[in-house]
């Protein structure tokens, strides 16, 4: 219930924005979607005190967004975010919200750069067909910048998405005789988006 009530003050804040920035001649609001090329962070056994580095896998991200200016602007986004990512024959799910809070800038034509911060709420886990329920932080903030090409109503950019610390869940593996394991859930993320402004 907390999180829903979140999404919707969330929502309300982005809805906020974007008519206000209308009355700016601003650009407006509008929906996003695309694809993650993602790894999270280290897998360490207790066993071996290794670190098992993830394979990148492709998942998928779909939200909504405000945009506030035309040359200067500020872009804030609320996305649902699924990733999975591979350590040899485990998989790592992980779902979670971000609300990125975007400043960007136009450099040539309808070229664009821009960065800020990423809060990011991690809604569901799971590693190998078990639930992690005791991740270190379900709330942590990580930080984005890309570049992106706009033409009119239709937006396309390209970001990377860094954590700015570790966030470790620990779970129990059975299989090894209930040995307590740790994984790194920090977000290392290319974000490929197709934005449509309403």
């Amino acid at each position: 219930m907390k999180i829903l009530k979140n999404l919707l003050f969330s929502l309300f804040i982005i809805a906020l924005a974007s008519s206000t920035a209308k009355a700016q001649t601003a650009t407006g609001f509008g929906l996003k979607g695309g694809l993650n090329y993602n790894a999270n962070g280290d897998y360490f056994d207790s066993v071996g005190a290794n670190a098992k580095h993830p394979d990148r896998n492709i998942g998928y991200h779909i939200g909504i967004f405000g945009k506030i200016g035309t040359k200067l602007y500020f872009k804030p986004e609320l996305v649902y975010t699924s990733t999975k990512s591979d350590y040899n024959d485990d998989s790592f799910n992980m779902q979670k919200l971000d609300a990125p809070l975007l400043i960007g800038t136009k450099v040539i034509g309808p070229l664009s750069v821009f960065g800020g911060p990423s809060f990011q709420y991690i809604l569901d886990t799971e590693f190998d067909g078990i639930a992690i329920n005791d991740v270190k932080n379900d709330f942590t903030v990580g930080l984005n910048f890309g570049i992106g090409l706009n033409l009119k109503k239709v937006g396309i950019d390209l970001r990377y998405e860094r954590g700015f610390n570790d966030n470790e869940a620990t779970f129990i593996n059975t299989n090894l005789g209930s040995v307590e394991n740790r994984l790194d859930t920090r977000p290392d993320q290319l974000i490929l988006s197709l934005s449509i402004i309403l």
